[in-house]
């Protein structure tokens, strides 16, 4: 399908000033929407939405996913200005080093399930009634490896708001099918993007040169995204040919 499809196309990424969701944005700009990328850092929106601007047409909305209140704001105010979401795509994720039973805390617990989870949840809620009412819109949630195949490097918060996100979106397909509206949950691997910086032991860089890349998952978001309103990819699981969770060769701090 033509690349030129997205043209005149609203797009909302959470998540978007960095890694999967910026490769995302930056595909989808070049392709003709207009991307709106919120996160929790000015400074990583602002360098995001450079880049988002060079591509294409962009703009940034600071925004911490976990707050209700907040993410209401920032979908009214993308209305307001633009009249219409088609895209959204959530792609705001956290995990924390200290992420194992043996040592999260309830704190890190409730940070996670709140930016994973219920932020994921927020952002699908206040899109939703205006897809509905034009009986078409995209919704594409970023789970992970994860969110099929729990591992103990990833933890249990993790783990279990990953798969959380797969059921959710399936609950958007069943519901909302009938009017013209599509979720896909992609559940990629092992990705170099800065949340590996959040692991006990972080990669290597010459690990890291081997996973897949933030462009792979921007070409996969774009393909997506450029798929006819009749075709819905209910999952994706994409993974580095040379797949650790198959080899091994994990470290974990004890």
């Amino acid at each position: 399908m033509p690349l030129n499809t997205l043209k005149d196309k609203v797009v909302w990424i959470t998540g978007g000033g960095s890694g999967i969701g910026l490769a995302g944005g930056i595909e989808l700009a070049k392709a003709g929407a207009h991307v709106v990328i919120s996160g929790r850092s000015r400074e990583t929106l602002s360098a995001g939405e450079k880049q988002i601007r060079a591509a294409g047409s962009g703009e940034s909305i600071a925004l911490d996913v976990g707050q209700q209140q907040e993410v209401s704001r920032a979908a009214q105010a993308i209305l307001k200005r633009h009249g219409h979401i088609d895209i959204l795509i959530n792609s705001a994720g956290i995990n924390n080093p200290k992420r194992n039973f043996r040592n999260v805390s309830l704190d890190t617990w409730d940070q996670i399930v709140a930016v994973n989870l219920s932020g994921m949840f927020y952002c699908c809620h206040a899109v939703l009634p205006g897809m509905r009412e034009r009986k078409d819109g995209l919704i594409i949630n970023v789970s992970s490896w994860a969110g099929r195949y729990a591992s103990t490097l990833t933890g249990p918060g993790y783990n279990a708001t990953k798969h959380a996100v797969v059921a959710l979106t399936e609950s958007i397909n069943m519901e909302e099918c009938a009017n013209g509206i599509r979720a896909t949950s992609i559940l990629p691997g092992e990705v170099a993007t800065p949340i590996l910086e959040k692991r006990p032991v972080p990669p290597t860089p010459e690990v890291r040169a081997r996973m897949l890349q933030p462009e792979d998952l921007g070409a996969t978001i774009l393909y997506l995204a450029t798929l006819p309103p009749r075709a819905c990819v209910n999952e994706l699981i994409i993974s580095p040919t040379w797949n650790r969770f198959y080899l091994g060769g994990f470290e974990t701090a004890k």
